[in-house]
């Protein structure tokens, strides 16, 4: 169907909607569930229902624009989609699951697809590859899912990449390690962590910083991801230090110190962590008085949130700069972010880190999810979703920079143009400076490569 956001316009200099999300990390580990469900679920809590909104008071879209049947509860043979996240101590990305289950319930609940509601089996794991290779055997074997609509985790790609590839899924989801990207049976809403860091290196460089000091988690793939911005620095000249810290983190002190000291008056410290590790650090600095000891700081995707915006207070006010992989939300009222809005007070109870990027990411899953469904013709089965998914071709989600293409490509980095934002009273707000969309460099040989095979997507119109 055609939502009423798809025609939604941009400029080079700004998209006329802006996205920020977070997830809160540093959950208490949990095992992973099958928690099934094709009913619209209860009123999101006031917890969820009170975070920042991301439309006007004078709300005109509501939950109805979910379907083809505003108010019609999908009633047909379910349609199985499964999703796999990351969640335990210092790394939770299950806000993004859980925002796809809130637009699948708010798709059931106004007609489903045409007919059939959508059945979501969202799992959680521990970075263990047993643990992460039998949930999608499960999901498959058991649950009879015929699509993986939801996943980020730590190293799920990489465990189960010959597993989708041999039963013929094709993934979409969230991505974070290598294989998310270079491989033919999963495509990302995102950037994941080494393309985000990318963007965030080369924005600080754009502005003039003469050094860098990267830091990271100490989680699986820290090499992966340290070599974008490596190379991203190297074509521009400038030295970079890279460094890594065990999550959660307890010395936030002494990284700020290290991290400054390496960064030098005229450089840039860049961190990639998720919401609340990131937050430490750069409270730390400000205890410290560091934060002008710089030139900049700057952030990967994670750090778009306004859990970590207003916790930082007005300080940080044009100081710290963040890649956004999606469209900045505070303020916006756009079609786009007025239904985010709508989904995510109805039906995201379990969206713990109210708006931001994780939850966008969620929203923009779903949302091409459902169009991707939308078109097939005859039975739901594993080759046909996959089919679908293939077919979506430049199609305007109203949170990305450029039209998603998934393909059927050997390798996926659909989105790999996008925004950078700075803290404002408590919000994230475009970068007054270079803020707007922007191609992530092709200094990245990863980048490259996936461009010449699959071209540079327009810009979204």
């Amino acid at each position: 169907m055609n939502r009423p956001f798809h025609g939604r316009t941009r400029t080079a200099a700004a998209v006329v909607a802006a996205v920020a999300l977070g997830v809160l990390a540093g959950c208490s580990s949990s095992s992973s569930t099958t928690s099934a469900s094709t009913a619209t679920s209860a009123p999101a809590s006031s917890s969820a229902a009170s975070s920042p909104s991301s439309s006007s008071s004078a709300s005109t879209v509501s939950t109805s624009s979910c379907g083809t049947k505003p108010g019609v509860a999908a009633t047909g043979t379910p349609i199985n989609i499964g999703a796999i996240n990351t969640k335990q101590p210092g790394t939770d990305f299950s806000d993004i699951e859980n925002m796809a289950g809130a637009y699948f319930a708010c798709v059931n609940a106004n007609g489903g697809i045409n007919g059939h509601p959508i059945k979501f089996f969202p799992e959680t794991e521990q970075t263990n590859p047993s643990q992460i290779a039998a949930l999608a055997k499960q999901l498959v074997t058991t649950d009879h899912v015929v699509g993986m609509m939801g996943n980020s985790s730590i190293i799920e790609c990489s465990v189960d990449a010959a597993y989708w590839k041999s039963v013929g899924i094709d993934v979409l989801g969230a991505g974070i390690d290598p294989e998310c990207y270079s491989t033919p049976n999963t495509a990302s809403v995102n950037m994941g962590p080494r393309y985000s860091s990318d963007g965030a290196v080369q924005y600080v460089l754009a502005q003039g910083a003469n050094k860098i000091a990267f830091d990271q988690s100490n989680v699986p793939g820290t090499a992966y991801i340290a070599a974008g911005p490596n190379a991203v620095a190297k074509a521009k000249g400038v030295s970079i230090q890279d460094f890594t810290e065990n999550v959660p983190i307890t010395s936030a002190n002494a990284i700020a110190t290290k991290l400054v000291t390496a960064a030098g008056p005229s450089g840039a410290v860049v961190l990639n962590f998720t919401p609340p590790e990131a937050l430490l650090i750069l409270q730390a600095a400000q205890k410290l008085n560091l934060e002008d000891r710089v030139k900049y700081w700057a952030c990967s995707t994670p750090c778009n949130t306004d859990f970590l915006a207003t916790s930082l207070g007005p300080k940080w006010n044009g100081k710290l700069f963040v890649n956004a992989e999606l469209t900045p939300l505070d303020g916006n009222t756009s079609a786009t972010a007025q239904l985010f809005d709508a989904i995510l007070k109805q039906y995201g109870s379990d969206v713990s880190g109210g708006v931001g990027s994780f939850s966008e990411m969620g929203f923009t899953i779903a949302e091409i999810g459902t169009h991707a469904l939308e078109s097939i013709t005859g039975p739901y089965t594993i080759a046909s979703v996959s089919a679908a998914l293939e077919g979506v071709s430049n199609y305007n989600t109203g949170m990305l920079c450029q039209g998603y293409t998934y393909g059927s490509y050997s390798e996926h980095i659909p989105n790999n143009m996008d925004y950078t934002v700075t803290p404002d009273n408590g919000k994230f707000v475009e970068a007054s400076t270079g803020g707007g969309c922007t191609l992530i460099s092709a200094s990245d040989p990863q980048i490259a490569a996936y461009r010449a095979i699959a071209g540079t997507a327009p810009m979204a119109s």
